[in-house]
């Protein structure tokens, strides 16, 4: 039994569903199961019209037609303008059109979680049609009823004994019907509601399925030929890893390597089930293994560079000294909010870390911590993380940058920069 997760870059049009189309044909004699992601960059925009909506911003319309107007694109060139698929994209869109004609309350995280959702909910139903319009035998899932997890909006916790018995007694009478297609990144409370588990949460979907039963592998399809050393986009001359083993693939993802997410490979590896990364512009290279046993060579430093941070400054109003008790009410006020800390440094009087830019929980993180504590803070900044690097392999790096904050130790290099 294998589980496949197909990216937004891999749908992000008509031509992308029929090579992934061709890819599962490839399959077709084994048990299968597909996750896919949102079409494109659909997660972005479902995210600029929640925030047009919370904001009543004059141009929310406009976002959403355009976000619709992509989809029925695509399945213009997929389909005949009869096919059923366009009502039941239409019927599907009709639960954003619920949630916008109300006025906005004040659980931004929640809204986001209903609205962005719909981006998985369109993209598989247009992926279902189109195999089975291919003849394959596909089955549409909605996973909501399967990964079931709490009620913290946007980095929803699965619990895993219901999860598993939902999915080791729903889903293995599907399989051997055929191709079961499902959702990535999204989960369900008890009350019915929609979770997300955290942005590019489709990679941990698809671990979470393969977990509960027990896979013989989970292949991610991407844009890149494997996992490299760096992001191709951003630093030239890069290296693939045939394979990495799973410790040195969570320490990547930890760090913010953006090619897996980071509570992918933890329940692959307690389960022992490879991971495999492979392009789907080339289904037949072998990509990289991610699997227990492997020592791999470091020839250049895993280069990993996180835009959008703010390094925050903390420290008492009386100038007296950062103590632990100072830091367990920090670390309670950043749970509250759900931040996580990127990187984090201590001296006597203030307390330093660095975090992704959240604007929606930016702001009330800083509110309460200023009800103790003295806040300072700069943004626009760059996180770079080296690791396996060598000391004379860091001045390319950051020269002409300016250097805010920076920690090494044995294996890994950080550094703030403007």
């Amino acid at each position: 039994m294998l589980v496949f997760k197909f990216g937004g870059a891999s749908v992000k049009d008509a031509e992308g569903i029929k090579n992934l189309g061709r890819i599962v044909k490839q399959y077709e004699a084994q048990q299968l199961l597909v996750v896919v992601s949102a079409m494109g960059k659909t997660t972005n925009a479902l995210e600029d019209l929640t925030r047009a909506y919370v904001e009543q911003r004059d141009d929310m319309h406009d976002v959403y037609e355009a976000i619709k107007a992509y989809h029925f694109n695509i399945m213009s060139e997929l389909f005949d303008a009869e096919h059923p698929v366009f009502d039941d994209i239409q019927n599907t869109f009709v639960e954003i059109d619920w949630t916008i004609e109300d006025e906005p309350h004040d659980d931004f995280d929640f809204i986001y979680d209903q609205i962005v959702s719909i981006g998985e909910l369109v993209s598989t139903r247009i992926v279902n049609a189109y195999l089975a319009d291919a003849g394959l035998t596909s089955k549409w899932v909605d996973v909501r009823s399967y990964v079931h997890t709490d009620n913290t909006y946007r980095e929803g916790i699965v619990d895993w004994p219901r999860t598993c018995e939902a999915i080791e007694q729903g889903i293995p009478p599907l399989l051997q019907k055929g191709i079961v297609v499902t959702q990535g990144f999204l989960g369900g409370t008890s009350e019915n509601f929609t979770t997300t588990l955290g942005r590019e949460g489709s990679d941990y979907t698809a671990s979470i399925f393969a977990s509960c039963l027990k896979a013989e592998s989970v292949t991610t399809w991407k844009d890149v030929p494997g996992i490299l050393n760096a992001d191709p986009k951003l630093f030239a001359d890069t290296v693939k890893f045939d394979e990495l083993s799973y410790n040195e693939a969570i320490e990547m993802t930890y760090y913010g390597a953006t090619v897996i997410h980071p509570k992918t490979i933890k329940p692959l590896q307690n389960a022992d089930i490879p991971l495999l990364v492979k392009s789907f512009n080339q289904p037949d290279a072998p990509g990289t293994v991610i699997k227990e046993g492997v020592v791999p060579v470091f020839t250049k430093p895993v280069i990993i560079l996180k835009k959008d941070q703010v390094l925050v400054s903390i420290s008492t109003k009386d100038y007296s000294f950062i103590t632990e008790d100072h830091l367990s009410g920090i670390f309670a006020i950043f749970a509250k909010h759900h931040v996580k800390t990127n990187v984090l440094q201590t001296s006597a009087l203030s307390f330093s870390v660095c975090i992704d830019l959240n604007t929606e929980r930016f702001e009330g993180l800083v509110n309460d911590l200023k009800q103790e504590f003295k806040v300072k803070y700069n943004d626009g900044l760059s996180l770079l993380t080296l690791r396996h690097y060598k000391n004379s392999s860091i001045e390319p790096y950051v020269a002409g940058k300016e250097v805010l904050l920076e920690q090494q130790s044995r294996n890994t290099a950080q550094f703030v920069l403007r």
